[in-house]
């Protein structure tokens, strides 16, 4: 099963459970596929789903981030409900560790020497990380084996 077809079943059962905080977060994410299918007239991959997922997932941290230190616990506890729901969709996050291999390999494979070779590591790093892990955590990373 797709995570397309997956989507589009924990969908219908959510309606069926009246889950709305589930069927809320699924119409978004479907939203942003079926949109971005549209506008681009391509039929999005796996690696393409995940991303929309993605971006939705950083969307509630940010907002988070942003609330922490203010009153509204019922924002913040949505907020976070929300981001629950979506990791249950997300692959598994890369640790540390693992994309500071990844990074060491690129670096190796693109034959970077210094912090200005940083767009050549990327992009041979991206298509491995995609998805997998944060880009500013990878681009924090790039910055301090180069740097």
């Amino acid at each position: 099963m797709t995570i397309k077809e997956r989507m589009l079943e924990d969908l219908k059962e959510a309606m069926k459970n009246k889950d709305t905080l589930r069927k809320d977060i699924l119409q978004i994410v479907r939203a942003g596929v079926l949109q971005i299918e549209k506008d681009q007239k391509i039929t999005l991959d796996e690696a393409g789903v995940f991303e929309v997922f993605a971006k939705e997932y950083k969307k509630r941290s940010e907002t988070v981030a942003e609330l922490a230190g203010s009153d509204r616990t019922d924002i913040l506890e949505k907020n976070k409900a929300e981001m629950a729901l979506i990791e249950l969709y997300l692959p598994a996050q890369l640790s540390e560790a693992e994309i500071e291999v990844l990074v060491q390999q690129a670096i190796t494979t693109s034959g970077a020497l210094s912090a200005r070779d940083m767009g050549n590591v990327m992009k041979v790093l991206m298509p491995d990380v995609k998805g997998k892990a944060d880009g500013k955590l990878v681009n924090t990373i790039v910055k301090r084996l180069l740097g």
